[in-house]
């Protein structure tokens, strides 16, 4: 897996106005504020290339979402107990992201913004930043913080446990502002990297010796409610292995907060059944669980070994997405299921992209934004029925769409 970048949404930002001059250079605690039992999900966006040996490999655009709960808080800082996911669009097939990576993750972070945390896990990427001092700031002011990066390198380097590097980072107050209606504090976040890894002993393959690179980033802090609203990062990475190759990512991320209202999932659930009923929508169903309301479409038609929807599907989809359309403000996560039938690989791959092709037209259909939907497949390992039967494959062949809670 390579070294993601950010942990935090895709928006239009724009600049507000800003704070009148007695009120913007008043000397305030920057500070994190947390309440038990909030939740919120962080979601970033970012356009990244990358390159090998100076030359560029591929561009990827990644989509990662944190859904965030404060579990506890005890002398003004808050237990985050979170679940991260690393999603990528592919270029030029498909318009979704697909899953490639989910982590779960627990800290303690303080008021300041310093991370209590096992050294175990793998997310976040970036820890204790912001950082903020313990006296008042004003605009103008300027100050330095001790950070760390955290990256898994299982996958890309045969690095079993997580690796970390120290940071410097430099942090300046640049104004307050007005935006989107929130009166934020604008900080400037720069970094640069310069680390010499040390081995014991002799890797086996090629692993980074030498990291250097740069991030710049702008962060619009909510000062009453105590955390980020948006953020703004351009990087430039380079990674230098013990083979003599260079490994450079580049690119920008565009993150921000957001929460949504509690999901009722009973009321979701019996709302839904009700529309499906009247409607006639062939093999549906609705469950509840740990994740949200998920609705499940059995018996979902493709020309054999093809992620291309055939006809029937498509007026079915087009009903649920009507259905998804009364949720603006939740995130889905689409589920491909195959019946067993040859190589569970080959089974694998296909039910990843039947999951992206209705994704691809749930967002064609208006029903969701592009950033609001990720898809994975299971392949044939979680059959909903024995497949030595007609009637058994047919309901393995399914896809779940899952209102996600958070």
């Amino acid at each position: 897996m390579k070294p993601g970048r950010a942990i935090v949404a895709v928006a239009l930002f724009f600049w507000g106005a800003p704070l009148a001059a007695a009120d913007g250079y008043a000397t305030r605690q920057l500070r994190f504020k947390y309440a038990p039992g909030e939740k919120y999900r962080i979601v970033t966006e970012v356009d990244e290339d990358v390159l090998i040996n100076g030359v560029l490999s591929h561009r990827s655009l990644i989509l990662n979402k944190v859904a965030v709960e404060t579990a506890e808080v005890k002398g003004g800082a808050g237990r985050l107990d979170c679940e991260f996911q690393m999603s990528e669009s592919i270029q030029g097939r498909f318009n979704s992201f697909y899953l490639k990576e989910s982590y779960r993750s627990q800290f303690w972070r303080d008021e300041l913004g310093v991370f209590t945390i096992d050294p175990s896990y793998f997310m976040p990427v970036v820890r204790n930043v912001p950082r903020f001092l313990p006296g008042g700031v004003k605009p103008g002011d300027a100050w330095t913080g001790d950070a760390e990066e955290a990256h898994d390198f299982r996958r890309s380097y045969g690095i079993e446990k997580a690796f970390h590097f120290p940071v410097k980072v430099n942090y300046a107050y640049l104004r307050d502002e007005v935006k989107e209606g929130v009166k934020t504090a604008v900080l400037k976040v720069d970094f640069t990297i310069f680390h010499q890894v040390r081995y014991d002993g002799v890797p086996s393959g090629p692993v980074p010796v030498k990291i250097t690179g740069i991030s710049s980033q702008l962060f619009w802090w909510d000062i009453a409610a105590g955390q980020f609203l948006s953020y703004q990062e351009d990087f430039d990475f380079i990674f230098f292995l013990s083979n003599a190759s260079t490994v450079e990512y580049r690119g920008r991320a565009d993150g921000r907060l957001l929460k949504s209202p509690k999901l009722d999932r009973n009321k979701v659930a019996d709302d839904i059944n009700a529309i499906i009923k009247k409607d006639s929508i062939a093999d549906a169903a609705v469950r509840k669980d740990r994740n949200g309301v998920t609705i499940v479409l059995e018996n979902v038609q493709f020309p054999p070994n093809s992620p291309e929807l055939m006809d029937a599907e498509k007026e079915k989809l087009s009903r649920i997405a009507g259905i998804l359309k009364g949720f603006p403000e939740r995130d889905f996560l689409v589920t491909g299921h195959t019946a067993r039938v040859g190589e569970e690989q080959t089974s694998q791959s296909l039910s990843e992209q039947r999951a992206m092709a209705v994704a691809d037209f749930l967002i064609a259909k208006g029903a969701c934004k592009k950033t609001q939907v990720v898809t994975q497949g299971k392949g044939s390992r979680e059959p909903a029925a024995d497949n030595a039967t007609e009637a058994g494959r047919k309901r393995n062949r399914r896809v779940e769409i899952t209102i996600l809670e958070n």
